[in-house]
This record gives C-alpha cells, structure tokens and sequence, in this order.
C-alpha cells in the first residue's frame, strides 16, 4: 500500500509534545495510508522534553511515526529585557532551514501530503508552501481560547484601544458573540499585558486566517458547542476547524508513582483530593505553608504533588525535593498521616483514572482540564499561568464544570507581585470542590460521557478526524490514494 506522509512540527515543551504525539497516533491508527514525521524542535535547559523525545523515538521505530530531533539552538535574544522571555518569533525563524533541509532529505522516499503545525509556528507555513504542500495546525488549547484569539486580533486589526481595559482592575470585554459571560481583565493571559507580545500575539493568530488550510482543536463539539457554533459560521472567516478531541496521554510510565497509587487503593471511592499543578508549576514557602493549612484545615483526604522551585532567574522547571519536610510547616506530615500523602512528581492521569480521586485542584492547563474531565473528576481553579486564566474562567464562569480556588493568581507577571492565596480561600474551595451535593459534580460525569462517546466511532471527533483525513489525502496525487 503507497503511504502518504504528513509532517508534524510540535511546540518546544511537554505539554505541546505530547498531545501532539498522541494525535500523530490516533491519525496513523484511524488510516494505514498515512504516516508522519515528526520534527521536535529541543530547547536548552529542557532535561524533561528532551529525554521524552529519545524515548519516543525509540518506542517509534520502524513504526508509521518516525521522530527527527532538529539541532539544539540558542534561545535568541536581544538584548531587550521586556522582549527576550518571549522571542517565540525569532525562535521559529532560526529553525526554518533546519525544517526545511529535514524535509529535503525525506522528499526521495516518501510521498508528502501536508504539514501540521504548532498553534505557535505559523511562520513554517512558508515552508510548507515552498514544497507546495496545505499547511494545517494543531490547537493545543481550547476552542474559547481560539474564538477569544480572533475576537482580540479583530479589535487590535480595527485598531480598538484595549490597553484601557488591560489597566483597569474591573475592566470586562462584554458581547463578545462567542462566549455568554463578559470576559474580564483577570481572565486575559499576561502577555496581553505586554505590547510586544500583544502584536507578535495578534500577527500569529491573523495567520491563522490567511496561511492555515484548517484548524485541528483538541476539543470535542459538545463541551465547547457555543464557541465552536460562532467560529463555524461564514462571518467568522476562519477556515475549516476539526474539533478531534479530547487527545490524551493516558498511559505515562507509573514506576515513580506506585507508592501513591497503593495509598490510594486503601482510600474510599472519590474521598480523596488531588492538588498538582503541571510540568512548571511550583509555589514559594509562604505560599506552601497556606496551602498546607488551608488542607489540614478542610479535614479532607488529600493527595498532594508538591515540587521546588527552579532557582530565581534559571530557565529549568521545578524538581522534587531533597527532603519534604523542609518545604513544610514544622509537624504538618505527622499530624495529618492519616488522611494525606505529600509526594513530588506524580503519574497524574492514573491517579485521576483511580475510584479513590474525588477531586482535583490544578493549574487549568488544557490538557490537564481534558484529563479531569475524561475522568470525571471535578476540578478546583487555581490558574497559575500562560492561558490558564482563561481556561479557569471558561470552566467556572462559561461552562459550570469547575470551582474556583483562585483565578487571579498570574506567575508570569513575575514574582514581585504574586499574591499569596490564603488558608481560607484553599479551605473553601476544597470544601466545594468535594461536597458531595456539588451539583458540578454531576456535570462533571456527564461530560465524561460524552468525551467518550464524541472519540468512538461515529461521534463527533470520530468523524471530524476522519473528515480530516479526507481533505489530507484529496492532496495526495491522483489515483494514488
């Protein structure tokens, strides 16, 4: 059988990586003409991503999915302090002929039917359209975050003044014809915040109307029908969407974990909360201390994946502590060994695929939200940083499937002004959380259902992959398909 390749070009990170990994799999499962390459771009200091990457390739091999490590860069700067956090740009830039030969050399052997790009990586569909080739992307976030996208960059087009919004505490953007609440100022991510970003920001997601074929959202229609209604209709100008998810990665080695699954196998079912807060997510000792007393005070059981700091200014993520103890207020672990286990790195989707987890109290990254929900496991809001301010507010605000801890926390506004979320606001938010009359709760399960039900053959994500596949393949050459 002739095979039809698409190369894939994820975003530099775990959390982009991945899903797109497992979207790469479901495509080359769903239909044996296709296979894909993989492009994984490796960014410095990154020791997770990395050894992710060689592990994949390994478990890959001779298979329909085949991973190519381009060349590790320098992350450019220059030299503009408000600027060089965010050069995403110039770091796509640097790598389009590192892109462009790995395809060169494929070309011989394999017949190219399209690329798939990173949400943030509009720029290689120049090099797509050099080897005359659609260029799709892949949107690792939500379709509210995607419709908000092009709300913003309408207004930035049509030169609307939303600075004035962005420096008013209470400021709200309201009629916005996707969403049913007012968006406000706390939901907006930071780099809004920054002019510089804002315009690099507004310019990727044009492109999104003027170089992209289609638009692949890790979402399923029926959890985001009203965002998804206004995009699909002819006024949005946005070209066509495939909402194929929710893409998951459910079933990550465990082996550093089993000591917290056995504890939990001794817990009753959907007794227990779980508080983790992503690959990045760290908090300070102040804040720590709050967060331990806020759980000893709710009396809850408790499950809690706490993680150190990166030192102050170092670009590598947090790490497991030496010693737990020290990260914690003086007598915590003994006087709540009944109740709670303290651990660091944590298998986050067994433990919320376990009867025993009752809640769940994250940061709102998006796959992270998908996994709660797959799982049927309510979620408290406690958005930390990127997007997940938005994600917070459409869980709680638009959707009604989650509670809030706090959605004004913001780490990427630097740490100077970070707020520290008192016992009593993490308290009343795990009480919320895991009270048993919480009619979220309910929601919750009914969503689990129909995520389910949405990726099974003939529901809605089964169908719009499949859709998909049809337009891929309509540009492979004729009568070879």
């Amino acid at each position: 059988m002739k095979k039809f390749e698409v190369v894939f070009i994820p975003g530099p990170g775990m959390g982009h990586l991945a899903s797109t990994v497992e979207m790469a799999k479901l495509l080359v499962a769903r239909d044996a003409r296709l296979s894909v390459t993989v492009l994984a771009i490796k960014l410095p200091h990154d020791a997770q991503t990395a050894h992710h990457i060689q592990t994949l390739s390994a478990a890959f091999e001779g298979k329909s999915i085949r991973f190519i490590v381009l060349p590790e860069l320098i992350f450019p700067s220059d030299g503009n302090s408000s600027r060089s956090s965010f050069l995403v740009e110039k770091l796509y830039e640097s790598y389009k002929p590192h892109v462009r030969q790995a395809v060169t050399n494929l070309i011989g052997s394999i017949n190219l039917v399209g690329f798939v790009i990173d949400m943030f990586c509009t720029t290689m569909s120049d090099v797509a359209k050099e080897f005359g080739v659609p260029c799709y992307l892949f949107y690792t976030s939500s379709a509210g975050f995607l419709a908000f996208s092009f709300h913003i960059q309408e207004f930035y087009e049509q030169n609307k003044n939303i600075e004035e919004l962005l420096q008013n505490p209470d400021g709200e953007l309201a009629n916005l014809p996707s969403f049913i609440n007012p968006v406000p100022r706390t939901a907006v991510p930071g780099f809004f915040f920054n002019k510089d970003m804002a315009v690099w920001f507004h310019d990727n997601t044009r492109k999104f109307r003027t170089e992209i074929q289609g638009i692949l959202i890790n979402t399923f229609e029926e959890m985001e029908s009203h965002m998804m209604k206004w995009m699909l209709n002819g006024s949005s100008k946005i070209p066509n969407l495939y909402a194929i998810g929710p893409i998951l990665q459910c079933n990550s080695s465990v082996n550093d974990g089993l000591e917290a699954l056995k504890w939990l196998d001794e817990q009753p079912v959907d007794s227990v909360v779980f508080l983790c807060f992503g690959s990045r997510g760290s908090f300070d000792k102040d804040q720590v201390a709050e967060m331990a007393r806020g759980l000893e005070r709710s009396g809850v059981r408790f499950l809690w994946a706490l993680r150190q700091p990166p030192p102050e200014g170092a670009m590598d993520g947090p790490n497991d502590y030496a010693n737990i103890n020290e990260a914690l207020p003086e007598g915590f672990l003994e006087r709540t060994r009944s109740v709670g286990r303290v651990i660091g790195w944590a298998p986050q989707a067994e433990i919320l695929a376990h009867p025993a987890t009752g809640g769940f109290v994250s940061h709102c990254g998006w796959n992270s939200t998908l996994e709660s929900l797959w799982h049927g496991v309510p979620m408290a809001a406690w958005p930390m940083y990127a997007e997940q301010q938005f994600n917070a507010f459409e869980m709680v605000a638009e959707l009604g499937l989650a509670v809030a801890v706090c959605l004004d926390y913001r780490m990427d506004m630097g740490r100077e002004g970070l707020r520290v979320v008192s016992c009593e606001e993490i308290e009343d938010g795990i009480r919320k959380l895991m009270d048993e009359g919480n009619e979220i709760r309910k929601k919750v399960k009914e969503k689990s259902e129909e995520s389910r039900r949405s990726m099974r053959d003939g529901g809605s994500s089964f169908v719009s992959l499949g859709r998909f596949i049809d337009d891929v393949l309509a540009n492979a050459p004729e009568g070879n398909h």
